[in-house]
């Protein structure tokens, strides 16, 4: 009984934290979707449970380049 006990909390701990983990990112993500007007993105990462993989890559293809404006400057 103690050990059926034991492996129970261990998988509900994991299954907190895998879902703690998702909700942060799928927010994350369809925030920036939505500022950005990417709606395929943003339904894709709404309907598609990844563990934070699809948010992350949207994240990381979608962020901002801090030296395209020091590149600017320097043309003009």
């Amino acid at each position: 009984m103690y050990n059926s006990f034991f492996t129970n909390s261990i998988l509900i701990t994991f299954l907190i934290i895998a879902i703690l983990w998702e909700a942060t990112w799928k927010i994350i993500a369809m925030w920036k979707a939505g500022r950005n007007n990417h709606l395929a993105w943003y339904i894709c990462i709404a309907l598609i449970n990844t563990v934070g993989i699809l948010p992350i890559v949207y994240i990381l293809m979608h962020r901002k380049n801090p030296n395209k404006n020091e590149e600017l400057r320097m043309k003009s």
